[in-house]
């Protein structure tokens, strides 16, 4: 029997094509099931940016067959973290949750090399979040 979840966490930005699709990669990856992710997007893109698929893939996480999703009201209220990257005040805003805004430059329309840096930035975040969540779970 697997322990009880501890967290839900949303990834938000605009497309939900790069930054939060890498972030749900990394929390989903390092954590397990642990926690629930989710991530959405304001104005959610096609597809998933392929250098941040191709990103991920180097660091061993596939990402590939992830769909960004629309930002809904129901997936913030089912979030005890909401993390915003660059997404504004497009996202609903409810007490008792935890909100962060993660200032991440936007990986949409850039090369791999551009990306990586990104992404390595993302998984240092998602660390200091996981141990965070497991600092609140053992008080």
């Amino acid at each position: 029997m697997s322990a009880p979840r501890s967290a839900s966490v949303l990834f938000v930005c605009v497309h939900n094509a790069g930054r939060s699709q890498m972030a749900a990669g990394y929390l989903t990856h390092l954590a397990g099931d642990r926690v629930e992710v989710r991530s959405a997007g304001s104005l959610p893109a096609d597809q998933v940016n392929p250098a941040a698929v191709e990103a991920m893939h180097e660091a061993g996480i596939d990402i590939a067959g992830e769909q960004p999703k629309m930002l809904t009201t129901e997936a913030v209220q089912a979030s005890d973290y909401v993390i915003t990257m660059g997404c504004g005040d497009t996202c609903p805003v409810f007490p008792g949750k935890t909100y962060l805004d993660w200032a991440l430059e936007d990986p949409a329309g850039q090369g791999l090399a551009a990306v990586r840096p990104i992404r390595d930035e993302i998984r240092t975040r998602v660390e200091a979040l996981i141990a965070e969540i497991d600092a609140r779970r053992d008080r």
